[in-house]
């Protein structure tokens, strides 16, 4: 059974609140280029905290919005690669797993 939307919304809310507070936010928009990418996670045009604000965040959001999730979800397994030794990133890690269990 999928969660609740407003179950979602509010992990998704302390994600964003998590990447702001650490630094992890960009206030600047990606360039056009960026969004073209072929990789996991745009991986090949972006760093994994701009595809989290501006890929993943937005995705969720629309998901929420339109009470349809995946199965499952696996971001926290590509943030532990991603922020292996990055102190200030923990809880962003810890955060992006409750997402995960979400699912």
């Amino acid at each position: 059974m999928p969660p609740e939307s407003k179950v979602v919304l509010s992990q998704i809310a302390s994600i964003e609140a998590e990447m702001q507070r650490i630094g992890f936010w960009q206030a600047e928009p990606l360039k056009a280029e960026q969004y073209q990418f072929s990789e996991a996670f745009g991986m090949d045009t972006m760093a994994f905290s701009q595809w989290l604000q501006f890929i993943f965040i937005p995705r969720v959001k629309e998901s929420a919005a339109n009470n349809k999730f995946p199965s499952k979800s696996e971001v926290a397994v590509q943030a532990v690669r991603e922020f292996d030794g990055v102190h200030e990133a923990s809880h962003l890690v810890t955060l992006l797993s409750e997402f995960d269990a979400l699912f």
